[in-house]
């Protein structure tokens, strides 16, 4: 299944990949590797949305160990993945559910559009497999779309979803969801939230509303914060990454939509800047399209190697 989902990684990167296997050749036809090309380098990475930072490190660890040297397209994009995957290893861990929390509490955040929704579904499925029971919370509340679709997934994964009227209190409803999971004894209580950016003040206020509701019945709650982000808004992602750590404390990272994304690279520029954990990343529509996050996979699907 790793293989399978690899090679899904790898078609799901292509034009990622592409975008920047089509300049390296345009740069190295078996040239030295100098100053000249090693800028032309740098512009390469920056352009493919790795950041500024992690494309001068990469270029740093490059003139240390090839400054000066003959190489070829092949050797380039190997050294590549060598020295991006260290960017990506300290962020590579998955979500580890707590068993001993009865229910482990996952506010799952993003602006509308990133695949929040299908996300918790595809988790929700994932924890089934492992066993573990889970309710979740339709809590983008003014979305008829947004809570039909959880509820669809509720069905197709055997959990239980707590969903209101129209513009209901999203804080209220994570409230009664959560006594019921503790009732029930559920292991991971999975929240769905709204992601309208535009008006952030009035967001801001809901997700602090529910984190202070959700701990008047469990001090520790949530135990989770995951950011879904979606692969082609690029740079884009950055600044989201910034507005929702200013909102609530993000714990971790799901990057989706990789698969339709020129912009792979932007994982790297993220895990450069803040370090926050990537816990899966999403390359396809199947629950099984989601999956935690490996680093010398994603760098070698990334630049071709």
């Amino acid at each position: 299944m790793a293989l399978g989902f690899f090679s899904r990684l790898k078609e799901g990167l292509s034009r990622s990949t592409q975008k920047l296997t089509e300049g390296i050749t345009s740069v190295f036809k078996k040239r030295r590797l100098d100053d000249e090309a090693l800028e032309e380098l740098e512009e390469l990475l920056i352009a493919a949305d790795l950041g500024v930072d992690a494309s001068a490190r990469v270029i740093a660890g490059f003139r240390r160990t090839r400054f000066g040297k003959e190489v070829a397209e092949d050797e380039i994009k190997q050294a590549l993945a060598d020295e991006i995957t260290p960017i990506l290893e300290p962020v590579a861990r998955p979500l580890e559910i707590d068993p001993a929390l009865k229910p482990h509490v996952v506010l799952v955040v993003g602006v509308n559009g990133t695949g929040k929704t299908t996300t918790i579904g595809k988790l929700a499925l994932q924890y089934r497999e492992q066993g573990l029971r889970a309710v979740l919370v339709a809590g983008d509340t003014f979305r008829a779309a947004a809570v039909e679709q959880l509820q669809i997934w509720g069905e197709r994964v055997g959990a239980p979803v707590i969903a209101g009227s129209a513009g209901a209190d999203a804080a209220g409803l994570a409230f009664e969801a959560l006594t019921k999971a503790k009732a029930e004894a559920a292991d991971v209580l999975l929240i769905d939230t709204a992601g309208r950016l535009h008006n952030k003040a009035a967001l801001m206020e809901e997700l602090r509303k529910i984190i202070r509701v959700l701990r008047k019945q469990d001090e520790t709650a949530p135990h989770s914060v995951l950011l879904v982000l979606d692969a082609t808004t690029g740079q884009n992602a950055v600044q989201q990454v910034r507005v929702f750590k200013e909102m609530v404390d993000v714990t971790g990272l799901v990057v989706t939509k990789l698969d339709g994304s020129a912009r792979g690279g932007i994982v790297v520029a993220l895990a450069e800047e803040f370090g926050l954990p990537v816990h899966a990343v999403g390359v396809g529509e199947k629950a099984g399209d989601l999956r935690p996050f490996d680093a010398g996979e994603f760098a070698r699907g990334l630049v071709g190697a």
